[in-house]
């Protein structure tokens, strides 16, 4: 049932319970009666990690790429650019939430536009959050199991130490991932829960910055690092167009509205939610910038899509061999752990969609663990065909990311439902829907000219 304007009262109130239903939290905060204990609130810090977690995942991987491709000043300033319209696009969906006392993403696009809108929303989330689960597996075998790139092979760590071997060939090594590590992992069913390795992974990644700053920071004071590209080659038109596949990527490393509302429903000031996003997208900034910017340093044009493939060959330092299983095992090890918060948000909405008017999946433990075990499947399956973490970015990112992120965000403050908006708001979300329809056609055009080239190459 919509949400119409013209609806009788009493089926608008129906209706709106019903997306109440359904885009409910994961949990509630106390339910005793069910078996779960009473839940007094998530930590600032734990919802400043979860927070990062959602969004430093696989997209820090693939920015050295876009550096690679932008230059390296035009392409720090758009990380710094997608990071402020992040910013103010999640403002503009915690206002009206709080206004509006909701507690989704789904119902607050129910609110706006009725049933259509939250279902669009839901797809949305489902479609992004398969891709970017599909990218962490593809890295995790690309460090583990090696990757091939432009014809030549990139061994991953087990390959290194042990030669090639079919138990640790890609397929192998991702079932024993996804069966001893996902699994436990994704069977939590409150967010507040992954607090802890949330801040274990964030914890990882900065050592992933560390070490990589370190190392090119004494190449260049050893003079062995070419001067990198400051802004970007531009021989004709083709060339422009294929800047442009560089903005799903940059707006795929932001993504993380699918989890704000869980996290602020975990705590008990919601004044803290502002705070704790500008927090966690500073931190997650700034390790952007300094992993962008030293990786393209240290391989220039040698930069790869999946940039923990470079961490194979000598670096030219003592101790290289050593330094790039520390590297690869790491970060690795973090996107393991990002997983499971991405795959929260994957469960939920996806359980919206097949099944709306059935009660909260947080009740029903054999629904709960179809759902998550064919979600697995899915996406184990997809990391063993799809070769390339750029490929999947630019899909996700050119499609599904866009909406989550930017259009249906301006499309709430547009609408407003609650009556809040100022006039910069409105022009702002104009602005964002402008932006993002303009630059991510244009780069799914490029894309398809893109294959089209390929195809006739070949």
């Amino acid at each position: 049932m919509g949400v119409g304007n013209g609806s009788a009262d009493v089926n608008q109130q129906t209706a709106r319970n019903e997306i109440r239903d359904e885009t409910a939290p994961l949990l509630p905060v106390k339910v005793e009666e069910e078996g779960f204990h009473e839940f007094n609130g998530a930590s600032f810090s734990g919802a400043v990690f979860n927070l990062s977690t959602t969004i430093v995942g696989a997209g820090i991987m693939a920015l050295p790429a876009s550096i690679k491709m932008l230059g390296l000043i035009p392409g720090l300033l758009m990380i710094i650019f997608v990071a402020l319209l992040t910013e103010a696009s999640i403002d503009m969906l915690i206002r009206c939430s709080h206004q509006g006392k909701i507690t989704s993403y789904g119902w607050l696009m129910g609110e706006a536009y009725g049933q259509w809108g939250r279902i669009a929303l839901q797809a949305s989330v489902v479609i992004n959050n398969i891709g970017v689960m599909i990218v962490y597996m593809i890295i995790i075998g690309d460090v583990l199991s090696g990757t091939s790139s432009g014809g030549i092979h990139h061994r991953g760590i087990l390959e290194g130490w042990f030669g090639a071997h079919l138990w640790n060939s890609r397929a192998i090594v991702l079932l024993v991932t996804t069966l001893f590590v996902f699994a436990p992992l994704v069977s939590f069913k409150r967010l507040d829960s992954l607090s802890y390795t949330s801040a274990l992974s964030v914890a990882l990644a900065v050592v992933f910055v560390v070490i990589t700053a370190g190392i090119a920071i004494i190449k260049v004071i050893n003079g062995t690092v070419a001067m990198p590209k400051l802004f970007p080659e531009i021989d004709d038109l083709s060339s422009v167009w294929k800047l442009f596949t560089a903005v799903p990527v940059l707006v795929t490393a932001y993504i993380c509205h699918y989890n704000v509302h869980s996290i602020d429903n975990e705590l008990e000031d919601k004044t803290q939610t502002k705070p704790i996003v500008r927090t966690s997208l500073a931190l997650c900034s700034s390790v952007y910038i300094a992993t962008s910017f030293f990786a393209y340093l240290l391989f220039g044009d040698g930069t790869l899509d999946d940039v923990l493939a470079n961490f194979d060959s000598n670096l030219g330092i003592p101790f290289s061999s050593v330094f790039n299983d520390v590297v690869r095992v790491s970060y690795a090890a973090h996107v393991m752990l990002v997983f499971p918060i991405v795959f929260f948000a994957l469960r939920l909405n996806l359980d919206g969609l097949l099944f709306p008017t059935s009660r909260h999946i947080s009740y029903d433990n054999k629904r709960f663990t179809i759902i998550t075990i064919s979600l697995l499947v899915v996406i184990y399956t997809a990391a063993i065909f799809i070769p390339s973490i750029w490929d999947a970015f630019q899909f996700t990112g050119a499609t599904a990311a866009v909406l989550i992120g930017f259009i249906f965000p301006a499309m709430v403050i547009l609408r407003d439902p609650y009556g809040i908006a100022t006039k910069r708001d409105k022009i702002l979300a104009v602005t964002m829907i402008v932006l993002a329809v303009v630059s991510n056609s244009v780069a799914l055009y490029s894309d398809a000219m893109n294959i089209f080239r390929r195809k006739e190459v070949a």
